[in-house]
């Protein structure tokens, strides 16, 4: 939703999944980290609905059920072949639902509600996109790597055997102890050891060797 209206809303009520929500709670609930970095990337506040309380969620929800029909009804004729045809019919059936049909109570459009009422309210978009990351909590092993999906990536010798936190993403693996990040590898899946040079020990030189 933000990405398509190119703006950020001040705070995010989703419902309470197991997946987002670790500890649901009625003041304080508590999110996981992905979720978190997320909200921080895009300076927005998460506030999940609560279990079992319908109220606490937006009336958009029966708003988008209704225009999930409108929409269905319209496109249940036609024969598409690949997904960007789809996308060009939806997109363009939301032009004339949003800019050109007027809501009859109001006399004005949707997109001119959006522009008088939400956009003055709204923050743009951070300049980078937000990037996934999942973490894992992992232990060294005595050879100073940690196993991360079946792949040994270094870390400076003196945390072996130490618990960490592994945070991955598509385009870095970093790992972290009590939140100080201690080594960071770039992922790949054709060897099983990545060695940081900056982290090389007499170990972890013979480790490479046999690489």
């Amino acid at each position: 939703m933000a990405g398509h209206l190119f703006l950020v809303i001040h705070a995010f009520v989703p419902d309470n999944p197991k997946t987002a929500v670790i500890k649901a709670c009625f003041y304080e609930p508590t999110v996981n980290r992905s979720y978190t970095e997320m909200a921080a990337h895009y300076d927005t506040a998460i506030l999940p609905a609560q279990p079992r309380k319908p109220r606490d969620k937006a009336k958009v929800e029966a708003a988008v059920l209704i225009m999930e029909r409108w929409l269905l009804g319209r496109l249940r004729h036609q024969l598409f072949h690949r997904l960007a045809e789809l996308n060009a019919a939806i997109r363009d059936l939301l032009v004339k639902i949003n800019d050109e049909r007027p809501l009859r109570r109001l006399g004005v459009t949707r997109g001119q509600l959006l522009e008088d009422l939400d956009r003055p309210h709204l923050k743009p978009l951070p300049a980078a996109p937000y990037l996934f990351a999942e973490w894992r909590i992992r232990r060294v092993g005595i050879d100073y790597h940690v196993d991360v999906e079946r792949h040994y990536y270094s870390v400076p010798y003196r945390f072996a055997k130490a618990q960490v936190e592994v945070r991955l993403t598509a385009r870095t693996v970093e790992i972290f102890v009590r939140g100080e990040r201690i080594a960071a590898h770039m992922p790949t899946s054709r060897l099983r050891i990545s060695i940081s040079p900056c982290l090389s020990t007499p170990l972890n030189l013979r480790s490479k060797a046999l690489l």
